[in-house]
Order: structure tokens, then C-alpha cells, then sequence
């Protein structure tokens, strides 16, 4: 199975095994439960119908722009690919690959119509994701009138930044959460996250950051450890850890916060499930989530 499939009526299967033969897609034919199937395992979707009937069909299973699939429509005489979902998220860039089986893309999003960069397209360009990504509304907006400056900072580092910068990073699954004792030892929290990422069987190049609350900011062990451990680590702030929901009691009430180790973990993560609570390893305490 790949990660791209055309969704055909039995009269169109000809043009669709034309399209995925071109894509290296596979074909399914259309049924009522068809969207809600390829929904669940596939990144992209070319539908060879109306626009109609996608959107009907589409709309209750939308959830999250950042996890939905792509999905762009072929008009039923094959000369349009419209992007209907996901169009900073893959649907312009199979619109415009669909080009080459003589197909017209009809894009739709502000910046890419205006013949300017997203921070979405800069990212997929770069191999990197966005992890604040509240923040791609305020920097799309300002792209769409000037080039905005783009800065490369090599590690180990600290940056700073407002809501108005977007933060790339490099692509991963899972963000870890971590809190500590004072005066741990870089080699404490390295052991202590190695061990973590082994119980979950999951491997350092598949963290995409590690966080902790800026309480942490001047705790050295800490971000040592992050460096050996070739990670990106943000420090937040009280509010954004207190706002996380579906987190454990936690001693860190102590100094004001629901928690470190799961609401950091949470905070950073991308669909905001953690797949394994907090535990405390000496005196470091990690959670991991997706």
C-alpha cells in the first residue's frame, strides 16, 4: 500500500490507472465509506469526481489542518486538479505534480497564488516541521507582502522568539518532556532519556524536540544533555505548561505549575496524546508524546 490513492467511479478507472500509474498511487473505487477508510492510513487523495460529492463526504471527517491528508480533486474530464484540503500540506504540490499528465492546478491558498513561499512549503523544503505552529498565520499573512527574513542558528543554542516566528525544526514523532532535580548532571538525564525512548521502543532520530519549563533555563546538566543527545530543547512558559489538560498530579504545584515532564511533552506534541505518563528515572523525571 503507498500513501497516495485515487478514488475512481468504475466508468473513470481507465483515467484514474492512468493518474496513479503517473503518481506510483493506488486505484480504489468509490463507496460510501470509501473517504473514511483511506482517511485513516493514506497522506494523500486524488479524487476523480465532483467537488460535491468530496466535500460532503470529507467535511465530518475533518479533524486537524496539520494531521488531515491532502486531498485534490481531477475533474472528470481530467484537465483540472483543484486542492481541496491540505493545501500547505501536500495538496498544492500533487496538484502542480498532476501538471504533468497535462492537467491545469488551480491553487487557491493566499501565498502560493500570489506566487510566494509558506512557511508550511519553506519547511517541506528544508526537511524540517513547524513546531509553533499557531504561529504560521501571522507569518503567512506578513509573507504575502514582503520577504521575511529567514535565519539558520546552528547549535548548541538558545533562541528566543515571539508569536510571530515561525520555529522550524527537524521532522520527528514524538516530543519528550522533562523535568529534574537541581544540579542534575548531564549524564543523569542522557541515561534517564535513552532509557525512556528504549521502554517505548523508540529511537532518538524519531524525538523532534525536548522541552521543559523555563524555570529550567539555567539548569546546565539539562541542556548538555539535550546537545549530546543532538535534540532541540524549548523552555516554556508557566501559562502554556498550565494549560495543558489530561496531565497526572504533580509536585511542580510546588512552584506553581500542573506539572513539567507530561504538560511540556504534551504542549509540544502533534496530536496531543501521551503514550507514556511520567517516570521518574534518579532524579529525572520524563514523559513522551505524539
Amino acid at each position: 500500500m503507498t500513501d497516495t490513492v485515487v478514488i475512481t467511479f468504475p466508468y473513470s478507472r481507465p483515467d484514474a490507472e492512468r493518474i496513479a500509474a503517473f503518481l506510483g498511487a493506488d486505484v480504489v473505487e468509490y463507496s460510501t465509506e470509501i473517504f473514511t477508510t483511506v482517511f485513516q492510513d493514506r497522506k494523500r487523495i486524488v479524487a476523480l469526481m465532483s467537488m460535491g460529492i468530496v466535500v460532503r463526504k470529507i467535511g465530518p471527517l475533518l479533524e486537524d489542518k496539520w494531521t488531515d491528508p491532502a486531498v485534490v480533486v481531477v475533474s472528470p474530464d481530467c484537465r483540472y486538479a483543484v486542492p481541496v484540503l491540505g493545501g500547505h500540506h501536500g495538496a498544492n504540490e500533487l496538484a502542480k505534480e498532476l501538471a504533468g499528465l497535462g492537467m491545469q492546478p488551480v491553487i487557491t491558498t493566499a501565498t502560493e497564488s500570489r506566487g510566494r513561499n509558506s512557511v508550511e512549503t519553506i519547511a517541506e523544503r528544508t526537511g524540517t516541521e513547524v513546531l509553533n505552529r499557531d504561529s504560521t498565520r501571522q507569518v503567512n499573512a506578513a509573507l504575502l507582502n514582503a520577504d521575511i527574513p529567514v535565519h539558520a542558528v546552528e547549535g548548541p543554542a538558545i533562541v528566543l522568539a515571539g508569536p510571530d516566528v515561525s520555529i522550524l525544526i527537524k521532522k520527528g514523532e514524538y516530543s519528550v518532556g522533562i523535568g529534574c532535580r537541581k544540579g542534575v548532571g548531564s549524564a543523569e538525564v542522557v541515561d534517564a532519556v535513552r532509557q525512556a525512548l528504549a521502554e517505548n521502543s523508540i529511537s532518538e532520530d524519531e524525538v523532534f524536540v525536548y522541552a521543559t519549563t523555563i524555570k529550567k533555563f539555567n539548569e546546565a546538566g539539562l541542556v548538555e544533555a539535550v546537545g549530546v543527545l543532538s535534540g532541540n530543547l524549548i523552555f516554556l512558559d508557566d501559562d502554556t505548561i498550565n494549560a495543558q489538560a489530561g496531565t497526572g498530579p504533580s509536585r511542580a504545584s510546588r512552584i506553581g505549575l500542573l506539572g513539567v515532564a507530561e504538560p511540556c511533552a504534551l504542549a509540544t506534541s502533534k496530536r496531543k496524546t501521551l503514550i507514556m505518563i511520567k517516570k521518574v528515572y534518579g532524579r529525572v523525571t520524563v514523559a513522551i508524546a505524539r
